[in-house]
């Protein structure tokens, strides 16, 4: 198993690619990978007043974010693993765990390399 972390142009484009893994007919995906949406990367939080009014909105980059948990990728040789087709491009490497995580497990441990 590995973790990747996505930047995508937009929230269609990321669900395309998704998508692409295949569902069946109830709509239930064909693959055994998992994927959170993240949502817009936030620039800059929103600030609030003591009665919780918004002061301030918060600012979105344009950048849609996925983290991806992959089982079963294609090795090669010898026994690495890269992201699946398509996907690389979007690919962000960060220094720390990010936003999310997958049930406590490290992203930095299981990263695609």
């Amino acid at each position: 198993m590995k973790i990747g972390k996505y930047e995508f142009n937009s929230l269609e484009q990321a669900q395309s690619k998704i998508d692409a893994f295949g569902m069946d007919e109830e709509g239930n995906p064909t693959h055994n990978h998992a994927f959170v949406m993240l949502g817009y990367n936030v620039l800059q939080e929103a600030t609030y007043d003591d009665e919780g009014n918004v002061l301030t909105e918060a600012v979105y980059g344009d950048k849609y974010m996925v983290d991806a948990y992959w089982r079963d990728l294609e090795q090669d040789e010898e026994g690495n693993v890269d992201h699946p087709y398509g996907w690389k491009s979007y690919s962000i490497d960060i220094d720390d765990e990010g936003l999310h995580s997958f049930y406590g497990i490290k992203y930095q441990d299981l990263k695609i390399q």
